[in-house]
Protein backbone atom coordinates (compact mmCIF):
# COMPACT_ATOMS: atom_id res chain seq x y z
CA UNK A 1 0.00 0.00 0.00
CA UNK A 2 1.28 3.45 -0.87
CA UNK A 3 1.22 5.59 2.25
CA UNK A 4 0.77 9.35 2.52
CA UNK A 5 4.51 9.68 3.07
CA UNK A 6 5.42 7.61 0.01
CA UNK A 7 3.32 9.28 -2.68
CA UNK A 8 3.96 12.71 -4.13
CA UNK A 9 1.89 15.55 -2.68
CA UNK A 10 1.27 16.94 -6.15
CA UNK A 11 -0.38 15.41 -9.23
CA UNK A 12 -0.38 16.69 -12.81
CA UNK A 13 -3.99 16.77 -14.03
CA UNK A 14 -4.97 18.00 -17.50
CA UNK A 15 -2.10 20.46 -17.66
CA UNK A 16 -2.21 21.74 -14.08
CA UNK A 17 -0.52 20.81 -10.83
CA UNK A 18 -3.07 19.89 -8.17
CA UNK A 19 -2.88 18.41 -4.64
CA UNK A 20 -2.98 14.60 -4.48
CA UNK A 21 -6.39 14.69 -2.76
CA UNK A 22 -7.91 16.61 -5.68
CA UNK A 23 -6.90 14.11 -8.35
CA UNK A 24 -10.29 12.42 -8.28
CA UNK A 25 -12.90 11.04 -10.68
CA UNK A 26 -16.64 10.42 -10.39
CA UNK A 27 -17.79 6.92 -9.53
CA UNK A 28 -19.81 6.88 -12.75
CA UNK A 29 -16.83 7.70 -14.92
CA UNK A 30 -16.55 5.47 -17.96
CA UNK A 31 -13.20 4.15 -16.72
CA UNK A 32 -14.74 2.91 -13.47
CA UNK A 33 -17.56 1.06 -15.20
CA UNK A 34 -15.77 -0.21 -18.31
CA UNK A 35 -12.03 -0.12 -17.62
CA UNK A 36 -11.31 2.46 -20.31
CA UNK A 37 -7.81 3.62 -19.41
CA UNK A 38 -4.30 3.41 -20.80
CA UNK A 39 -1.23 4.03 -18.70
CA UNK A 40 2.51 3.76 -18.28
CA UNK A 41 4.93 2.89 -15.50
CA UNK A 42 8.19 4.83 -15.62
CA UNK A 43 11.13 5.00 -13.23
CA UNK A 44 13.16 8.05 -12.37
CA UNK A 45 16.58 7.14 -11.00
CA UNK A 46 18.93 9.08 -8.73
CA UNK A 47 22.15 8.85 -10.74
CA UNK A 48 25.63 10.24 -10.26
CA UNK A 49 24.74 12.82 -12.89
CA UNK A 50 21.48 13.85 -11.24
CA UNK A 51 17.96 12.52 -11.49
CA UNK A 52 17.17 10.85 -14.81
CA UNK A 53 13.92 9.37 -16.14
CA UNK A 54 14.47 6.02 -17.86
CA UNK A 55 13.47 5.89 -21.52
CA UNK A 56 10.86 8.60 -21.09
CA UNK A 57 10.39 9.12 -24.84
CA UNK A 58 9.73 5.42 -25.48
CA UNK A 59 7.25 5.20 -22.61
CA UNK A 60 5.26 8.23 -23.74
CA UNK A 61 5.28 6.99 -27.33
CA UNK A 62 3.76 3.72 -26.13
CA UNK A 63 1.24 5.60 -23.98
CA UNK A 64 0.01 7.62 -26.96
CA UNK A 65 0.02 4.53 -29.18
CA UNK A 66 -2.18 2.77 -26.62
CA UNK A 67 -4.55 5.74 -26.60
CA UNK A 68 -4.62 5.81 -30.40
CA UNK A 69 -5.56 2.11 -30.57
CA UNK A 70 -8.52 2.86 -28.30
CA UNK A 71 -9.53 5.96 -30.29
CA UNK A 72 -8.74 8.30 -27.42
CA UNK A 73 -7.98 11.80 -28.67
CA UNK A 74 -5.40 13.03 -26.18
CA UNK A 75 -5.23 16.85 -25.98
CA UNK A 76 -1.51 16.85 -25.16
CA UNK A 77 1.54 16.19 -27.30
CA UNK A 78 4.31 13.77 -26.50
CA UNK A 79 6.64 16.68 -25.68
CA UNK A 80 4.07 18.22 -23.33
CA UNK A 81 3.58 14.98 -21.42
CA UNK A 82 7.33 14.37 -21.18
CA UNK A 83 7.89 17.87 -19.86
CA UNK A 84 5.03 17.37 -17.38
CA UNK A 85 6.77 14.23 -16.07
CA UNK A 86 9.96 16.14 -15.45
CA UNK A 87 8.13 19.04 -13.84
CA UNK A 88 6.25 16.71 -11.52
CA UNK A 89 9.41 15.02 -10.26
CA UNK A 90 10.79 18.45 -9.39
CA UNK A 91 7.52 19.69 -7.89
CA UNK A 92 7.46 16.69 -5.54
CA UNK A 93 11.17 17.14 -4.76
CA UNK A 94 12.05 13.58 -5.64
CA UNK A 95 15.49 12.31 -6.54
CA UNK A 96 14.11 8.90 -7.50
CA UNK A 97 10.50 7.79 -7.95
CA UNK A 98 7.97 5.86 -10.00
CA UNK A 99 5.79 7.80 -12.43
CA UNK A 100 2.32 6.78 -13.54
CA UNK A 101 0.93 8.70 -16.53
CA UNK A 102 -2.66 7.58 -17.05
CA UNK A 103 -5.27 8.57 -19.60
CA UNK A 104 -8.89 7.77 -18.77
CA UNK A 105 -12.36 8.28 -20.14
CA UNK A 106 -14.15 10.33 -17.54
CA UNK A 107 -17.77 11.06 -16.64
CA UNK A 108 -19.97 11.71 -19.65
CA UNK A 109 -22.85 9.40 -20.47
CA UNK A 110 -23.91 5.96 -19.26
CA UNK A 111 -23.34 2.96 -21.51
CA UNK A 112 -20.58 1.16 -23.34
CA UNK A 113 -20.18 3.82 -26.07
CA UNK A 114 -17.13 5.81 -24.90
CA UNK A 115 -17.16 8.64 -27.43
CA UNK A 116 -19.30 11.15 -25.44
CA UNK A 117 -16.96 10.86 -22.42
CA UNK A 118 -14.16 13.38 -21.82
CA UNK A 119 -10.51 12.35 -21.94
CA UNK A 120 -8.62 13.11 -18.72
CA UNK A 121 -4.84 12.90 -18.41
CA UNK A 122 -3.06 12.48 -15.09
CA UNK A 123 0.50 11.88 -13.93
CA UNK A 124 1.21 10.67 -10.39
CA UNK A 125 4.47 9.87 -8.62
CA UNK A 126 5.42 7.74 -5.65
CA UNK A 127 8.38 5.96 -4.16
CA UNK A 128 8.51 2.29 -5.05
CA UNK A 129 11.31 -0.14 -4.27
CA UNK A 130 12.02 -3.50 -5.85
CA UNK A 131 8.71 -4.82 -7.20
CA UNK A 132 9.38 -8.51 -6.46
CA UNK A 133 11.33 -7.85 -3.27
CA UNK A 134 14.80 -6.38 -2.60
CA UNK A 135 16.49 -9.78 -2.39
CA UNK A 136 14.96 -10.98 -5.68
CA UNK A 137 17.46 -9.11 -7.89
CA UNK A 138 20.25 -11.41 -6.68
CA UNK A 139 18.58 -14.53 -5.29
CA UNK A 140 15.79 -14.88 -7.82
CA UNK A 141 12.12 -15.73 -7.32
CA UNK A 142 9.94 -18.84 -7.31
CA UNK A 143 7.16 -18.75 -9.89
CA UNK A 144 4.53 -20.99 -11.45
CA UNK A 145 2.91 -21.42 -14.84
CA UNK A 146 -0.56 -19.97 -14.51
CA UNK A 147 -3.77 -21.78 -15.37
CA UNK A 148 -4.93 -18.46 -16.85
CA UNK A 149 -4.07 -17.87 -20.51
CA UNK A 150 -3.10 -14.46 -21.86
CA UNK A 151 -5.65 -12.61 -23.96
CA UNK A 152 -6.09 -13.98 -27.46
CA UNK A 153 -5.40 -11.98 -30.63
CA UNK A 154 -8.38 -9.98 -31.85
CA UNK A 155 -10.01 -9.96 -28.40
CA UNK A 156 -8.12 -7.19 -26.58
CA UNK A 157 -5.02 -5.54 -28.08
CA UNK A 158 -2.03 -6.76 -26.08
CA UNK A 159 0.22 -4.07 -27.60
CA UNK A 160 -1.84 -1.44 -25.76
CA UNK A 161 -0.98 -0.98 -22.10
CA UNK A 162 -4.63 -0.72 -21.12
CA UNK A 163 -6.21 -1.01 -17.70
CA UNK A 164 -8.70 -3.63 -18.88
CA UNK A 165 -5.88 -6.01 -19.85
CA UNK A 166 -4.74 -6.09 -16.25
CA UNK A 167 -7.84 -7.91 -15.06
CA UNK A 168 -6.21 -10.90 -16.76
CA UNK A 169 -2.95 -10.02 -15.01
CA UNK A 170 -4.69 -9.86 -11.64
CA UNK A 171 -6.01 -13.39 -12.06
CA UNK A 172 -2.48 -14.61 -12.87
CA UNK A 173 -0.97 -12.76 -9.90
CA UNK A 174 -3.60 -13.78 -7.35
CA UNK A 175 -3.46 -17.44 -8.33
CA UNK A 176 0.32 -17.42 -7.95
CA UNK A 177 0.29 -15.71 -4.56
CA UNK A 178 -2.40 -17.88 -2.96
CA UNK A 179 -0.37 -20.93 -4.03
CA UNK A 180 2.83 -19.65 -2.46
CA UNK A 181 4.60 -18.24 -5.51
CA UNK A 182 5.86 -14.72 -6.11
CA UNK A 183 4.59 -14.51 -9.68
CA UNK A 184 2.87 -16.45 -12.43
CA UNK A 185 3.84 -17.02 -16.05
CA UNK A 186 1.00 -17.13 -18.56
CA UNK A 187 0.94 -19.07 -21.80
CA UNK A 188 -0.46 -17.60 -25.00
CA UNK A 189 -3.61 -19.00 -26.66
CA UNK A 190 -1.47 -21.48 -28.64
CA UNK A 191 0.18 -22.81 -25.48
CA UNK A 192 3.54 -21.08 -25.89
CA UNK A 193 5.17 -18.93 -23.21
CA UNK A 194 3.77 -15.40 -23.12
CA UNK A 195 4.73 -13.26 -20.09
CA UNK A 196 4.23 -12.70 -16.38
CA UNK A 197 1.37 -10.71 -14.90
CA UNK A 198 3.40 -7.53 -15.28
CA UNK A 199 6.72 -8.58 -16.76
CA UNK A 200 8.24 -9.86 -19.98
CA UNK A 201 10.33 -13.01 -19.78
CA UNK A 202 13.69 -14.19 -21.14
CA UNK A 203 15.28 -17.65 -21.21
CA UNK A 204 18.94 -18.53 -21.72
CA UNK A 205 20.00 -21.84 -23.25
CA UNK A 206 23.55 -22.71 -24.35
CA UNK A 207 24.55 -19.04 -24.48
CA UNK A 208 21.57 -17.92 -26.57
CA UNK A 209 18.96 -15.57 -25.13
CA UNK A 210 15.33 -16.20 -26.13
CA UNK A 211 12.19 -14.15 -25.55
CA UNK A 212 8.62 -14.55 -26.78
CA UNK A 213 7.64 -12.49 -29.85
CA UNK A 214 4.86 -9.92 -30.03
CA UNK A 215 2.49 -12.48 -31.54
CA UNK A 216 2.60 -14.41 -28.25
CA UNK A 217 0.29 -11.63 -26.99
CA UNK A 218 2.92 -9.82 -24.96
CA UNK A 219 3.25 -6.16 -24.13
CA UNK A 220 6.14 -4.62 -26.13
CA UNK A 221 8.17 -3.93 -23.01
CA UNK A 222 10.58 -1.01 -22.79
CA UNK A 223 12.92 -2.90 -20.44
CA UNK A 224 12.57 -5.95 -22.71
CA UNK A 225 13.82 -3.83 -25.61
CA UNK A 226 16.63 -2.48 -23.41
CA UNK A 227 17.82 -5.99 -22.56
CA UNK A 228 17.82 -6.96 -26.23
CA UNK A 229 19.97 -3.92 -27.01
CA UNK A 230 22.38 -4.74 -24.17
CA UNK A 231 22.70 -8.34 -25.38
CA UNK A 232 23.35 -7.18 -28.95
CA UNK A 233 26.08 -4.86 -27.69
CA UNK A 234 27.61 -7.82 -25.80
CA UNK A 235 27.39 -9.99 -28.98
CA UNK A 236 25.01 -12.39 -27.23
CA UNK A 237 22.61 -13.93 -29.77
CA UNK A 238 18.96 -13.08 -29.13
CA UNK A 239 16.04 -14.98 -30.64
CA UNK A 240 12.47 -13.69 -30.60
CA UNK A 241 10.58 -16.92 -31.13
CA UNK A 242 7.65 -18.99 -29.92
CA UNK A 243 8.90 -20.88 -26.87
CA UNK A 244 7.26 -24.09 -25.57
CA UNK A 245 6.45 -24.32 -21.86
CA UNK A 246 8.93 -27.11 -21.17
CA UNK A 247 11.83 -24.81 -22.05
CA UNK A 248 11.22 -23.14 -18.69
CA UNK A 249 12.30 -26.36 -16.95
CA UNK A 250 15.43 -27.05 -19.00
CA UNK A 251 16.71 -23.52 -19.57
CA UNK A 252 20.05 -22.56 -18.06
CA UNK A 253 18.67 -19.22 -16.88
CA UNK A 254 15.29 -17.48 -16.83
CA UNK A 255 14.57 -13.88 -15.87
CA UNK A 256 11.81 -11.30 -15.84
CA UNK A 257 12.09 -7.77 -17.18
CA UNK A 258 9.90 -4.74 -16.62
CA UNK A 259 9.91 -1.18 -15.36
CA UNK A 260 8.82 -2.32 -11.92
CA UNK A 261 10.67 -5.66 -11.87
CA UNK A 262 13.74 -4.25 -13.70
CA UNK A 263 15.76 -7.46 -14.31
CA UNK A 264 14.79 -10.22 -11.87
CA UNK A 265 16.12 -13.79 -12.10
CA UNK A 266 13.81 -16.78 -11.70
CA UNK A 267 15.21 -19.62 -9.62
CA UNK A 268 12.37 -22.13 -9.97
CA UNK A 269 9.25 -22.71 -12.07
CA UNK A 270 6.53 -25.01 -10.70
CA UNK A 271 9.04 -26.08 -8.04
CA UNK A 272 11.46 -27.22 -10.76
CA UNK A 273 14.87 -25.63 -10.24
CA UNK A 274 16.10 -23.42 -13.06
CA UNK A 275 19.77 -24.05 -13.85
CA UNK A 276 21.82 -23.82 -10.67
CA UNK A 277 18.87 -22.38 -8.74
CA UNK A 278 20.33 -18.90 -8.56
CA UNK A 279 21.13 -15.96 -10.80
CA UNK A 280 23.05 -17.14 -13.84
CA UNK A 281 26.11 -15.50 -15.43
CA UNK A 282 24.36 -13.94 -18.44
CA UNK A 283 21.57 -12.59 -16.24
CA UNK A 284 24.16 -11.15 -13.86
CA UNK A 285 26.10 -9.44 -16.65
CA UNK A 286 22.99 -7.98 -18.27
CA UNK A 287 21.90 -6.75 -14.83
CA UNK A 288 25.30 -5.19 -14.22
CA UNK A 289 25.31 -3.26 -17.47
CA UNK A 290 21.68 -2.17 -17.00
CA UNK A 291 22.14 -0.98 -13.41
CA UNK A 292 25.46 0.73 -14.20
CA UNK A 293 23.71 2.84 -16.83
CA UNK A 294 20.72 3.78 -14.70
CA UNK A 295 22.96 4.60 -11.73
CA UNK A 296 25.22 6.80 -13.81
CA UNK A 297 28.18 4.49 -13.15
CA UNK A 298 28.62 3.85 -16.87
CA UNK A 299 28.20 6.02 -19.92
CA UNK A 300 24.62 6.23 -21.14
CA UNK A 301 25.59 4.91 -24.56
CA UNK A 302 21.97 4.40 -25.60
CA UNK A 303 20.72 7.82 -24.49
CA UNK A 304 18.16 6.26 -22.17
CA UNK A 305 18.14 8.78 -19.31
CA UNK A 306 16.25 12.08 -19.63
CA UNK A 307 17.73 14.58 -17.13
CA UNK A 308 15.17 16.07 -14.80
CA UNK A 309 17.18 19.16 -13.92
CA UNK A 310 16.86 20.54 -17.45
CA UNK A 311 13.23 21.16 -16.61
CA UNK A 312 13.92 23.26 -13.51
CA UNK A 313 13.75 26.60 -15.28
CA UNK A 314 10.47 25.64 -16.95
CA UNK A 315 9.08 24.47 -13.62
CA UNK A 316 9.99 27.71 -11.91
CA UNK A 317 8.02 29.59 -14.55
CA UNK A 318 4.95 27.44 -13.92
CA UNK A 319 2.21 28.78 -11.63
CA UNK A 320 1.78 27.17 -8.24
CA UNK A 321 -0.96 24.65 -7.53
CA UNK A 322 -4.15 25.29 -9.44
Amino acid sequence: MVTEQEHGAIVWKNGKLVPWQEATIHVMSHVVNYGSSVFEGIRCYDTKRGSGIFRLDAHIERLLNSAHIYRMEVPFTSDEIMEACRQLVLANEYKACYLRPIIVRGYGTFGVDPFPCPIDTYICTWQWGKYLGPEAIEQGVDVCVSSWTRIAPNTLPSMAKAGANYMNSQLIKMEAKVNGYVEGIALDPQGYISEGSGENIFLVKDGTVMTPPLYSTILPGITRDSVIKICERMSIPVLERAIPREMLYIADEVFFTGTAAEITPIRSVDKVQVGAGRRGPITAEVQRQFFDIIAGEAEDVFGWLTPVEESRAATQREPQLA
